[in-house]
């Protein structure tokens, strides 16, 4: 069965941090434990900080300072969401209804297999090459 993907008004809910519907927890699960999954994260990130940096350019003052506003603001609020970007994610799939640590878990599956098959292909290799 193919994963469904929410279409861009459900994905922008669970980007704000909302649940969604049964029907997408492969996609769910897939969301947050695939290669690209921190950068998934950031792109969540940023819906969530575009709006109010958008706010802070728009107040009354100099550019500079509310250019200012606006650069600080976002590096905080990129350096909470990187540092706690594991602990989100664990949060993001506990509350769409899968087991604490499943994307943790799924992950390391992935990596041990990927890493079991460089391992071979390696040893593959230079074990011919030895000989």
């Amino acid at each position: 069965m193919p994963r469904t993907r929410p279409d861009p008004i459900r994905w922008l809910w669970y980007s704000l941090g909302g649940k969604l519907p049964e029907r997408y927890h492969d996609w769910i699960l897939h969301d947050a434990t695939t290669k690209s999954w921190r950068w998934r994260h950031v792109a969540r990130s940023t819906v969530m900080i575009a709006p109010l940096c958008a706010v802070w350019l728009l107040l009354p003052g100099p550019l500079t300072l509310r250019l200012a506003i606006v650069l600080m603001a976002a590096l905080v609020a990129y350096f909470y969401s990187m540092a706690y970007m594991e602990e989100s994610i664990e949060h993001r799939l506990a509350k769409n209804g899968f087991e604490p640590g499943t994307g943790r878990r799924t992950r390391a599956e992935a990596t041990a297999i990927a890493d079991a098959e460089i391992t071979e292909r390696y040893l593959a290799r230079y074990r011919d090459q030895a000989r």
